[in-house]
């Protein structure tokens, strides 16, 4: 994860759109960089009034959006196969930033090498360790050596850059027209089914409309037997599509839990959980109620 602070890749602009900055974590061709281009599209912001930044790490997107810098953020909080993005997720309780969307990716992985070079050739391929693990059908047919890089995109550009012709990368197809190189094989994933989940951050809180939402909140109870469970009734009747627990980091053998609800805060029956979890918790935080994502991209 070691993009360049502030790599920048801006969509052609057309006419008088809306011109919106999105910062992501990673180097342009990243998945984060999908997400990105695609977070405003429900909005009806068109990719050319979209200017994408990539970051390298998460804790530098939420500062980019926080300074002003970009207008968005996208941080990946949850993957199908592997579950939860953890250090995304606990960005989530310390920053001032809204959650007001997000965008559900599909993860399709090409392996790319320089131009003109036959698979027979690669001995090796890179890419980030999550997606070598998820290649490992193809990395085992061509007897190819695995070697972990930063993340995907920039395995891809790492590449065309050091012009090795005994190497392959594994990264999205845009990395592939970014950076100059020939897709040897598409889709080359173990499981069809890999999506990563990205929420869009902001300074200010999405605007009402009245689309299906999502309702995100952490919070945690004292220590008393039974408390946890009293405090998770006031959300009965409502369908909660995720919960987890994870450490707090200012306390030793203390939890957070992470919940995601199915409905709007203003709705009257979210709206009454809601404070009910308040009134009981020790501490709590509404991370975001915002338009739930409808459609995967990628």
């Amino acid at each position: 994860m070691n993009g360049q602070r502030g790599t920048q890749t801006q969509e052609p602009q057309t006419g008088a759109a809306p011109h919106l900055t999105v910062a992501f974590q990673g180097n342009p061709g990243a998945y984060g960089e999908i997400a990105a281009l695609n977070a405003l599209k429900s909005a009806g912001v068109p990719h050319s009034g979209v200017t994408t930044r990539g970051y390298p790490t998460f804790h530098e997107v939420a500062r980019a959006v926080e300074g002003g810098e970009a207008d968005y953020g996208t941080l990946p909080v949850e993957n199908s196969l592997m579950g939860a993005i953890h250090q995304a997720i606990d960005l989530l309780s310390e920053t001032e930033l809204h959650v007001v969307g997000e965008v559900v990716v599909r993860v399709s992985h090409c392996l790319m090498a320089l131009p003109g070079v036959p698979i027979e050739d690669v001995r090796r391929v890179v890419s980030q360790q999550p997606a070598l693990d998820q290649c490992t059908g193809l990395i085992r047919k061509y007897g190819l050596q695995p070697v972990p890089g930063h993340d995907t995109a920039g395995s891809a550009k790492d590449l065309a850059a050091r012009g090795a012709r005994d190497e392959a990368a594994i990264a999205s197809a845009r990395a592939a027209e970014l950076y100059g190189l020939d897709i040897l094989a598409r889709e080359i994933e173990d499981e069809p089914f890999n999506f990563t989940r990205f929420m869009l951050l902001a300074r200010h809180e999405p605007e009402v409309s009245d689309v299906p939402h999502k309702t995100s909140l952490v919070f945690a109870v004292r220590h008393t037997p039974g408390f946890l469970v009293e405090t998770l009734n006031e959300l009965r009747g409502l369908n909660l599509s995720r919960i987890e627990s994870r450490p707090r980091r200012d306390r030793a053998w203390s939890y957070l839990m992470y919940v995601d609800i199915e409905g709007n805060a203003r709705d009257p029956q979210v709206a009454q959980a809601l404070a009910g979890v308040l009134r009981k918790a020790s501490y709590a935080k509404i991370i975001g109620s915002y338009p739930r994502a409808m459609e995967t991209v990628g």
